[in-house]
């Protein structure tokens, strides 16, 4: 199948070149099939192909694959940081995605990737924010106070959320997290810091409702249900305790 640059401009991205100003077009093969790179085809090899998309008849890896491959060979870190930008901004991929594959192929040791990889997830960020209002405002759902920091009266700060209903006791967060090195110090702490959270608001009496990016592109409708589902279970529950919402 087609990879690297030739398949991110097979798959629309207008950061790619156009394909008559490749010199060399990638083909991912199996680690184990005895090819060579031949006059524009220059093969790559991997120990587990990915199922190949299908763009124009031709079999294309899919986006985030496509983008590590590109990005192997890439120096220029406004090139990487445009095509990881276009992936997550033209709803090719999430950024968890692209993170993961860059990861696999042991690109986040470079400097101009991470900082690419920076870029990539606030924007993914910036584009859940935006999905988790829409869902609210487009499904009726009351109006949440949006951003906030909970704390215990007189207590302790028990963490921020991305939306908060006080009358019902129910907030949102969103798992925006992407894990850059395989289950890190650094991402196991934030998960297990995230867990601490959840379980410290739900023994408070708040329920806790946790979307991530994927949920809210392919299923909003669907996440629009779950949020309204705890919303009039509410009434049902025991009252939460007092807390105070701080915007964050």
């Amino acid at each position: 199948m087609i990879t690297g640059l030739a398949a991110l401009t097979l798959h629309g991205f207008a950061s790619a070149p156009p394909l008559p100003s490749l010199d060399t077009f990638d083909v991912l093969v199996p680690r184990l099939r005895r090819l060579r790179s031949a006059g524009c085809a220059r093969i790559v090899r991997t120990a587990a192909l990915p199922v190949a998309e299908q763009v124009t008849g031709v079999p294309v890896a899919p986006v985030a694959r496509a983008l590590a491959d590109a990005v192997a060979e890439l120096t220029d870190a406004g090139a990487v940081r445009r095509l990881l930008t276009e992936a997550v901004r033209g709803g090719h991929c999430e950024p968890a995605a692209v993170v993961r594959e860059l990861n696999r192929a042991r690109l986040l040791n470079r400097p101009h990737v991470v900082d690419a990889v920076d870029t990539l997830l606030a924007e993914g960020r910036a584009l859940a924010e935006d999905r988790l209002y829409r869902m609210v405002r487009e499904h009726g759902l009351p109006e949440p106070v949006w951003n906030v920091d909970l704390r215990l009266p007189g207590g302790p700060h028990l963490g921020g959320l991305d939306a908060y209903w006080p009358e019902h006791a129910v907030a949102v967060e969103l798992d925006t997290r992407a894990h850059r090195q395989g289950g890190t110090h650094d991402e196991d702490a934030l998960w297990s810091e995230y867990t601490r959270k959840r379980e410290h608001l739900e023994r408070l009496g708040i329920t806790v409702v946790h979307l991530t990016p994927r949920k809210l592109r392919d299923s909003l409708e669907q996440q629009a249900a779950v949020v309204r589902t705890a919303l009039m279970a509410a009434a049902d529950r025991e009252p939460a305790a007092y807390v105070v919402v701080l915007p964050r």
